[in-house]
């Protein structure tokens, strides 16, 4: 029989890619120590160290998502009490974001606003960006809602109607996310721009015994920055959105208005989660269409942005059984589900 054997005194040439020296021994039973002796050396063959692999071939440096810590920003905020504008609870919470991502280096905008909710309330909302790599040209925009809706008007039992949400899933888990986020980007900057926009006055639309059934009723915060962004003329590449993220078990179907106008982002994102195991969470078929933030960037700010938003096929309403309830509490927050959204996250961004 033929041995083909790469001689081990020429390996070195061989990871510097010149000559392949081959030595054909032929080999019967009689001489099946020297089989041995070449086979030893050729194991022994020191093979390219990572260091060594160069450009597109080099495995990425990607911070690791720490679910504890993202945990922690979600309890804070919900500790502060409903975030319904013009509360003390909104008003603190808004120094504790901005403040956080100052400490995580970020350039900070407050994006303060006097608007108008669907029963004629004056909200006193403020929109919250950190910018990191203000400079960067490539920019990715990572969006959530931070404040609460000021009644459980889904609440089975209508003595809590008008009693405001705690906001733990619809709300503070996105936020919480994307502080974690804010945090890694701190410690190592990635090789695009970041912008993390929290949204306010998302969740102050109108009720369903209100009369009032114009979409536009939602997403007061978007709907401004949309039109008049932090910084004028913003663009992004693209931008994603986190909507009631936190939840044990949550499933994220692609939404519908996320593929028509995102289609490409949409498979960046869920393709980039099955290749980390969270198929589980991140499914790969048609979900509903459903009103939220990203409708407002796509069609007024023009950037292609998904929302990454839990939704239940099953459901009377699509979402969890605690939506817009008393029940909206830290019980409905599970770290597994934190750590599939942010290291999905994290690997998109560190993979631009």
């Amino acid at each position: 029989m033929l041995f083909f054997f790469i001689a081990p005194e020429i390996c070195n040439i061989i990871n510097r890619r010149y000559f392949i020296y081959l030595l054909i021994i032929k080999i019967d039973m009689k001489k099946f120590w020297i089989y041995t002796f070449f086979l030893l050396a050729f194991l022994s063959c020191k093979q390219p160290s990572a260091t060594a692999v160069s450009g597109a071939n080099k495995p990425k440096d990607i911070p690791a998502f720490n679910s504890d810590s993202a945990y922690k920003y979600v309890k804070a905020q919900v500790d502060f009490g409903p975030r319904v504008p013009n509360s003390s609870s909104h008003k603190k919470c808004a120094v504790y974001l901005s403040q956080l991502l100052k400490n995580y280096g970020a350039v900070v905008y407050e994006q303060k606003m006097n608007l108008t909710a669907f029963d004629g309330t004056a909200l006193k909302s403020v929109n919250i960006i950190g910018a990191f790599n203000p400079d960067t040209q490539k920019r990715i925009a990572l969006y959530s809602h931070w404040d609460c809706r000021p009644f459980c008007d889904q609440d089975p039992d209508p003595a809590n109607y008008h009693k405001p949400v705690d906001g733990a899933n619809d709300g503070a888990s996105g936020v919480g996310i994307l502080l974690e986020i804010a945090r890694q980007l701190g410690q190592k900057l990635p090789n695009v721009g970041v912008d993390i926009v929290f949204f306010d006055a998302e969740d102050y639309g109108a009720t369903e015994n209100s009369g009032n059934s114009s979409e536009e009723t939602w997403c007061l915060g978007s709907q401004y920055w949309s039109k008049t962004p932090h910084v004028q003329g913003y663009k992004a590449n693209f931008g994603i959105l986190l909507d009631m993220v936190g939840a044990p078990g949550a499933k994220f179907y692609k939404e519908q208005y996320s593929l028509y106008y995102a289609g490409n982002i949409v498979e960046k994102v869920w393709s980039t989660a099955a290749g980390l195991g969270f198929g589980q969470y991140f499914i790969d078929e048609k979900g509903g269409g459903i009103t939220d933030d990203h409708i407002y960037v796509n069609k007024l700010a023009g950037i292609p942005s998904v929302d990454i938003i839990q939704y239940d096929p099953n459901s009377e309403h699509g979402f969890g059984s605690y939506w817009h309830t008393t029940n909206d509490t830290m019980e409905n927050i599970d770290k597994n589900t934190l750590y599939a959204v942010g290291t999905t996250l994290l690997n998109v961004i560190y993979n631009e």
